[in-house]
């Protein structure tokens, strides 16, 4: 028994000692870094991740990269990446020990990671142990991961805070739970930096060549900024990096029996709020055209995930909604009554995917689009190879349009009303086509819901003005931060958006979630905003807006009354 007990003592204090040496190794490894940006959020986190990427490249830093959505992918200082080999195929936080030891060969200035944890616990673990961030950026707080982090989106929010940088600095373009953010940034002595997408012009937008969003593109600009890249450098590294493999894109095809097909995959933006934002987006910008399917893809492990897809479909107006994966019924019984005669069951997951294709493809109309949702992975990889193996199309988009002020055939009626006949059945293919390149859409919360211009009088943001320093603790030699010559001054925090006032909005149906208020007529009666609640003091939850019955939204209040002009509270000379 002796024997056994010094077996296990000895075994216990190799194992201690191999674990302190690893740690003090990868410490090690993290300071040859000196600026690490760790990228969390619910959505778009890939995609922020390359365009900081880009952007510290066009710059003229090294710079390591490294994602983890749709496909984890290592990307080198030179741009070209690679997969990351997982044990088993299983994701987990200790791999990104091995992805900081080889970003650290490269002796870079910089890393940008995006972070793999959900649960509360390890994303806080992740920011203090393994990536020890100097610049965190908080995208937004969705509707997801809600069983892990909700279940109200204010506590989503507080979980998400978990990886800001104690002593550093955060950027975030959360518009509705800033004051949020901000309390969780403060306890933290975080510097909480806002990134607005109003300061990205529709002209910068347009030198992409695939679709992103002005949130996305602001944060990346704000990092890049921070880190001493200048605007026009940065925006160039934007425009020649690589798009993530899950980037919102739409593909052309022509189907075996001469059908025209445009196909969106939209399977990146699995929760409900960006799921709509998407879609509306692309039908502003004529991308995809009524009639309009949708698919919804099935995971026995997001149940919850597969019914909020379901209750979206008014939102959508499709004309069929082909439901695969497994449990499908998840998502069909979520489906509002009235509009789930309109499903399609192509048969679960043990279905044979040339069978459900060919079911699939046989239903559309001579000229349609077909919007994927849900989750990428089981009948959804399947759905994207089998589409991918069809020819493109390469005829003319403008061929066979309607013509200008005719009527929209394609849009299905309402439940209850009169369908007339899809356009596909008698001539009328689709509303001319939205020319993005005219006038490319404003950022998507504000084309979808009203705001309110920030207040006057905030002052700047400082800069950070060299990549070479230990970190934002310590203030660089040069002086304290400062704006960059001929650039702009950060606009300051967002405000909260106020409801329309209920007399004002007479909509012949129910408004969808992110359409746009009706605007006010001349007898209309102005509602004055609420007051803003003192900071440090409880807040109540508003009241919901009339369009949205039974949402359970907290009070927006506008972020404390800033410094000084300073919005972080931040004072040149003050050591973090």
């Amino acid at each position: 028994m002796l024997f056994l007990y010094c077996v296990l003592v000895v075994c216990g204090g190799v194992l201690l000692t191999a674990g302190v040496i690893e740690q003090r190794r990868h410490f090690t490894n993290l300071e040859h870094i000196p600026s690490r940006v760790l990228v969390n959020g619910i959505r778009g986190k890939s995609s922020i991740t390359r365009l900081c990427a880009g952007a510290l490249r066009g710059g003229g830093l090294t710079t390591v990269a490294k994602t983890t959505g749709t496909a984890a992918r290592f990307i080198h200082p030179d741009a070209t990446e690679e997969p990351v080999y997982r044990k088993f195929g299983i994701a987990n936080v200790v791999e990104q020990i091995g992805i900081v030891r080889r970003a650290a060969t490269y002796h870079p200035d910089a890393l940008v990671i995006e972070c793999m944890a959900v649960m509360p616990a390890l994303q806080e673990i992740n920011q203090s142990k393994l990536i020890r961030s100097t610049i965190g950026v908080l995208c937004n707080v969705r509707e997801d991961h809600l069983a892990e982090m909700g279940p109200t989106l204010d506590d989503v929010a507080r979980s998400l805070s978990r990886s800001m940088p104690e002593g550093g600095i955060c950027v975030t373009a959360e518009q509705d739970r800033f004051h949020i953010l901000q309390e969780e940034a403060d306890a933290r002595d975080c510097k909480l930096v806002y990134a607005d997408p109003e300061t990205v012009t529709d002209e910068e937008l347009r030198g992409f060549s695939w679709f992103t969003f002005k949130e996305n593109v602001a944060i990346a600009l704000t990092v890049a900024e921070l880190l001493g890249v200048e605007r026009g450098t940065a925006l160039q590294g934007m425009y020649d990096a690589p798009p993530d493999p899950g980037v919102l894109s739409v593909e052309r095809y022509t189907t075996h029996d001469g059908k025209k097909l445009r196909f969106a995959n939209v399977f990146a933006a699995n929760d409900p709020e960006s799921t709509l934002m998407n879609i509306n987006q692309l039908l502003d910008l004529g991308a995809i055209h009524r009639p309009l399917s949708v698919v919804i893809n099935c995971r026995p492990d997001r149940v919850e995930r597969n019914g909020q897809m379901g209750e979206i479909i008014p939102e959508l107006e499709p004309e069929q909604v082909f439901v695969i994966g497994h449990p499908a019924k998840s998502a069909i019984d979520a489906i509002p009554a009235a509009w789930r005669s309109r499903a399609v069951d192509l048969g679960g997951d043990r279905r044979d995917p040339e069978e459900f294709m060919a079911e699939l493809l046989g239903r559309l109309g001579p000229d349609s689009s077909l919007v994927a949702i849900g989750n990428i992975h089981g009948q959804g990889e399947h759905l994207l190879e089998h589409l991918a193996e069809l020819p493109p199309d390469d005829s003319d988009p403008e061929e066979g349009q309607a013509a200008p002020g005719a009527p929209h055939q394609g849009t299905p009626a309402a439940p209850g009303q009169d369908q007339e006949p899809p356009a596909s059945r008698t001539g009328e293919l689709y509303v001319p086509r939205i020319d993005p390149y005219q006038s490319y859409p404003e950022s998507y919360e504000a084309r979808y819901g009203p705001q309110q211009p920030p207040p006057p009088g905030l002052g700047a943001t400082p800069q950070w003005p060299g990549h070479g320093n230990p970190g934002p603790g310590h203030p660089p030699a040069d002086g304290p931060y400062r704006t960059a010559p001929g650039q702009e001054p950060y606009p300051g925090p967002p405000q909260a958006r106020q409801p329309a006032p209920e007399e004002s909005r007479a909509p012949t149906r129910p408004r969808g979630l992110f359409e746009p208020v009706r605007p006010p007529e001349p007898g209309d009666t102005p509602q004055a905003p609420p007051p803003a609640t003192p900071f440090g003091q409880g807040r109540r939850a508003a009241a919901p807006p009339p369009d949205h019955p039974g949402q359970d939204r907290p009070a927006q209040t506008p972020p404390p009354a800033p410094r000084d002009g300073n919005t972080s509270g931040y004072r040149p000379g003050e050591n973090r």
